[in-house]
């Protein structure tokens, strides 16, 4: 009988309630009927719901990472409640008879296989067995039609963008050449109006860095706080090395006539939707790739109106460190699952990275839960960072690009972790083997919370001889390198400071 932790059960979950009452359903003795195939692909049951007649619930697991839950109740959740509660009873090792698996079932699982051969054949060149008579060649020269228009359309959409960061670039300069000190008195209604318009041109990216513009010039407006001025000139000389880079690349595209997507992380920056496959294609993929969640935690970014659940993965064979975004529009808030925090070890069959350098957005399609254990801890302890010099050194080269996140995710070990004064001040410091030193601190009240978390551990040699995982980024207000806390690595386990 196969084991199914709560982690996985959350995993499939849709949202919160539906854990909840799948776990009443199992514990109140809802299934009157339990059975499971002799080959433990296949489980199935009946559910007393509210009607005369009992649901059929079903879980079939013939592919392991990406199981098929069905269920005959009327449910628009998907897996249902139900289906969860199946889930529970073979969590919780309940007798499930030995059956044979249903005709229906083995017939819906051959025109899968059939559709997923159909899909890899059209992947590797549509090569069919009638490829090379008529339909063959009526279906070939179909493709290269579409293909001429896909094409034609694709650079129809460039020139439109260009014209989009051309406005953008105008608006720019002449903000420049006005002030940034003017931003107190501007009117922000011509930026307001082209913020909007640049959603028809095809640039959500130059959108929402203008978004942020716009809500720390009306910030400043109301409370004349230096900060706010700062933290429009960063989005400013964002805004104007991204319309400087995307003018160069999306003409090139066109001289070169190749406005296909590729992997430029330009592409993304403007706006592009990645579809997996076409990260694929390109390369962008590791097979049975393992990762491991570090860190996890939901932020609202007020410029797009948007929920972003964030997590920090990494990959336990090679130590990188990725991210995942799972983004909910406000308005979308009941049509997006949100993600939660994951402590199993994921075995991914096809791991999809975006373009990028360091911490690069990752997606999957389907991966199995299992228990880490000890062994995994300590591989994942051992590839962090031996010294504080090299991570800083990796950091410093990582924020400097103008257009890449003003931190780096890190793995850092450390001998000790504790408080220093310099300069009339209180500091919380972390030193490495060699001595050297960075500053921990929190640029937000959740950063700042995860900081006075880590200092109050009930076990204090939890401050010494282990790695912490975190954000490396450079603080103005002193000039120094720091690093945000967000998790600690250690052989048992990992002590998470924030959710």
């Amino acid at each position: 009988m196969r084991t199914i932790t709560q982690q996985q059960i959350i995993a499939y979950s849709p949202n919160p309630n539906a854990v909840a009452n799948a776990r009443k359903i199992s514990s109140g003795g809802g299934f009157v009927s339990r059975m499971r195939s002799e080959d433990d692909t296949f489980y199935m049951g009946e559910c007393k719901g509210s009607g005369k007649v009992n649901y059929v619930v079903s879980a079939d697991f013939v592919d392991e990472a990406s199981p098929v839950f069905r269920c005959s109740c009327p449910s628009r959740q998907f897996p249902c409640k139900h289906s969860l509660g199946l889930l529970f009873e073979i969590s919780l090792k309940k007798e499930f008879a030995i059956g044979e698996i249903p005709e229906d079932i083995l017939k819906k699982r051959e025109k899968k296989a059939k559709k997923t051969e159909a899909a890899k054949e059209a992947a590797d060149g549509g090569k069919t067995e009638d490829s090379e008579g008529k339909e063959g060649a009526e279906a070939a020269k179909a493709a290269a039609r579409r293909q001429k228009a896909g094409k034609a359309a694709k650079s129809k959409k460039i020139k439109k963008q260009l014209e989009g960061l051309k406005m953008t670039e105008d608006l720019v300069h002449g903000l420049m050449r006005s002030g940034l000190a003017t931003m107190g008195s501007v009117s922000l209604k011509t930026y307001r109006d082209l913020a909007k318009q640049l959603g028809d041109y095809y640039l959500p990216g130059p959108q929402l860095y203008l978004n942020q513009l716009i809500l720390e010039m009306e910030a400043f407006q109301k409370d004349q706080d230096v900060k706010h001025y700062k933290a429009a000139v960063e989005v400013l000389k964002k805004l104007r090395g991204l319309c400087r880079k995307a003018g160069t690349y999306l003409t090139e595209k066109l001289e070169k006539d190749t406005p296909e997507a590729d992997d430029d992380i330009l592409y993304e920056e403007l706006g592009g939707i990645w579809k997996l496959d076409q990260l694929n294609a390109l390369g962008l993929k590791k097979e049975n790739a393992r990762l491991l969640q570090l860190s996890f935690q939901v932020v609202y970014r007020e410029a797009g109106k948007e929920y972003i659940d964030l997590g920090y993965w990494t990959d336990v064979d090679t130590g990188e460190i990725f991210r995942t975004c799972n983004y909910r529009p406000v308005k979308a808030l009941k049509y997006i699952k949100q993600e939660d925090s994951c402590f199993a070890l994921l075995q991914i069959p096809v791991l999809s990275y975006y373009p990028g350098e360091q911490n690069r957005r990752v997606r999957w399609e389907a991966a199995e839960y299992k228990e880490p254990g000890e062994e995994i801890y300590k591989q994942v302890k051992a590839m962090a960072c031996p010294e504080i010099t090299g991570a800083v050194k990796t950091a410093k080269n990582q924020i400097k690009n103008i257009l890449s996140e003003d931190f780096c995710a890190m793995m850092v070990a450390y001998r000790q972790i504790g408080m220093v004064k310099t300069e009339d001040k209180i500091s919380v410091v972390m030193e490495d083997q060699n001595g050297k030193r960075l500053k921990l601190r929190g640029r937000s009240e959740e950063e700042r919370a995860c900081l006075e978390m880590l200092l109050k551990v009930p076990d204090r040699e939890l401050l010494k001889n282990q790695v912490l995982f975190g954000l490396v980024y450079y603080d103005s207000k002193d000039h120094s390198m720091c690093m945000a806390p967000l998790s600690v690595v250690t052989d048992q386990g990992i002590i998470r400071l924030l959710y």
